[in-house]
C-alpha cells in the first residue's frame, strides 16, 4: 500500500507540474508508450511503476526520485544544457530563453521573481538598440565567434534574426506577473560593458556610442513608467486592464546574482545563472521552498518602489540616470 500512495504521490506531482491544455495521461501513455488505459492503472496506483518507467518519466520532467522515495539527501537534481561550441551559440541560447518563458507563460498561475545583478535580460530585449549592441559584445568578446575577430560594432549590422527572437522573448515576457528585486548596481555592468567597447576602439562610430546609451536611457525610463503603474506594458504601448502585475523593490545591501524563481500553478522552479550565458533548473521542492522564502525575506528588507513610495522611486531611477549621464558624458 505505501508503495501505491508514493506512485501516486509520484503522478500527481507530474500533473501539477504539466500546463492546463496538456493532457495528463495523453502525455504518460505516449511518454511511456503504453495505452491510455494502462496509464489510468500507473496513474491511480492500480499496477506498479516498474524503476526503468519511473527513470524514464523522471528524466522527461527533471524530477528527483529521492523526494518520493523519502530518501534523505544532501543533493538537489539540476537540469540544462552547455553552449556547444560554434557560431549558433547566441541563436541557442535566445531559443532556450524564448522556450522557458514560453513555459512559465502557459500556465494559468505564473510570477517571476528576479533577484537582480543586472538589468533583467529580457528587459532589455524591449530596446532594438540595446539588443544589437548585446548580441555583438557576446558573440564576439564572450562567446568569441571566429568570424567576428577585428569587427567593430555598428547598428547598421544589427542580426535580423536576434532581433526577431528579442521581440518574441519580450512580447511572452511582457504577458508574465513580475517581482523584480534590485541594487544600484545592476545597472553598472551594462554601463561597463559600453565604457569598455569605447575606451578599446571598438565602436564604429561616436553616433552608435550615443545611441546605445540612449537606448539604455529608454529603458530605465520605461521602468520607471512600469514601477509607477505597478503594471508591465510593452514600450510604445499603455497599461491596460489585462496587464500583469509589476513589483520593484530597491535593496541597497545586497547585490542580486540572476536568479529566478518561477511559480506555475502548484509547481516551482529556480533558474541560476553561469558560466555567463548557461542557466540550470530544478523543482526540487526543498529547494525551491527555500528560494521562496529567502525571496520573501529579501522584499521584507528592500524598499517598495511599485505604485507606492513616489519620493524613493524618484531618488532610485534619478540616481541610475545620472550614472548613465556621468558615464556618457551626455
Amino acid at each position: 500500500m505505501e508503495a501505491n500512495n508514493t506512485q501516486v504521490l509520484f503522478f500527481q506531482h507530474i500533473k501539477s507540474i504539466l500546463p492546463a491544455h496538456i493532457s495528463f495521461v495523453d502525455e504518460i501513455a505516449d511518454l511511456l508508450e503504453i495505452s491510455n488505459d494502462s496509464a489510468y492503472r500507473l496513474i491511480r496506483g492500480e499496477k506498479p511503476i516498474s524503476l526503468d518507467e519511473m527513470q524514464k518519466l523522471s528524466n522527461h520532467f527533471k524530477l528527483s526520485i529521492d523526494q518520493f522515495l523519502h530518501i534523505k539527501s544532501d543533493s538537489f537534481i539540476f537540469s540544462g544544457g552547455l553552449a556547444n561550441a560554434g557560431e549558433t551559440i547566441f541563436e541557442n541560447w535566445l531559443q532556450s530563453v524564448l522556450k522557458q518563458v514560453t513555459q512559465i507563460n502557459s500556465f494559468n498561475h505564473k510570477h517571476m521573481y528576479y533577484l537582480a545583478k543586472d538589468v533583467p535580460i529580457m528587459e532589455q530585449f524591449m530596446i532594438p538598440d540595446l539588443l544589437a549592441f548585446k548580441s555583438f559584445l557576446w558573440r564576439r568578446s564572450i562567446l568569441h565567434y571566429e568570424s567576428m575577430k577585428g569587427l567593430k560594432f555598428s547598428l547598421k549590422d544589427a542580426v535580423p534574426e536576434h532581433l526577431t527572437l528579442g521581440k518574441k522573448i519580450d512580447e511572452v515576457y511582457s504577458q508574465i506577473p513580475t517581482t523584480e528585486i534590485w541594487n544600484l548596481e545592476s545597472i553598472n555592468s551594462t554601463i561597463r560593458q559600453i565604457e569598455f567597447y569605447r575606451e578599446a576602439n571598438m565602436f564604429e562610430s561616436e553616433e552608435d556610442v550615443k545611441k546605445i546609451y540612449e537606448a539604455v536611457l529608454k529603458l530605465i525610463n520605461h521602468l520607471e513608467q512600469q514601477a509607477e503603474t505597478g503594471l508591465k506594458f510593452r514600450i510604445g504601448e499603455k497599461p491596460n486592464t489585462a496587464s500583469p502585475p509589476y513589483n520593484l523593490f530597491w535593496n541597497d545591501l545586497v547585490l542580486g546574482d540572476n536568479t529566478v524563481l518561477a511559480e506555475m500553478d502548484a509547481r516551482k522552479v529556480t533558474i541560476l545563472n553561469h558560466s555567463v550565458i548557461n542557466f540550470i533548473a530544478t523543482t526540487d521542492d526543498r529547494f525551491n521552498s527555500y528560494m521562496f522564502d529567502t525571496m520573501q525575506n529579501l522584499i521584507k528588507r528592500s524598499t517598495q518602489l511599485s505604485k507606492v513610495g513616489e519620493k524613493e522611486r524618484y531618488r532610485f531611477f534619478n540616481r541610475i540616470r545620472d550614472k548613465m549621464k556621468l558615464a556618457a558624458r551626455l
